[in-house]
């Protein structure tokens, strides 16, 4: 897991849990699986969501579909935790 460190010291990683199944126990589980590896976890997890297909089938973004709705909103949560993550 450290390989690339090995070029590039300055680099930073983190798991995000994408296309997490909500309310169903493996949802709820995986973020504790992957907090045994040495790489952090993002608390941001991006849900398996109607909005992310119907947007790819419109040629949209979920921001384009309605900037409200929990896909955008997690997109959000994701591009701000990255943002104080890389900070």
């Amino acid at each position: 897991m450290n390989e690339a460190s090995v070029y590039k010291p300055t680099l930073k990683r983190a798991f995000v849990i994408n296309r997490k199944i909500v309310n169903t126990a493996i949802g709820r589980d995986v973020a504790d699986v992957l907090s045994t590896y040495p790489i952090p976890v993002l608390q941001t997890a991006i849900c398996q969501r109607v909005a992310f297909a119907e947007s790819a089938t419109q040629g949209l973004t979920v921001y384009e579909l309605d900037p409200e709705m929990l896909a955008a909103q997690e997109m959000n949560h994701l591009a701000k935790e990255v943002e104080e993550m890389l900070a």
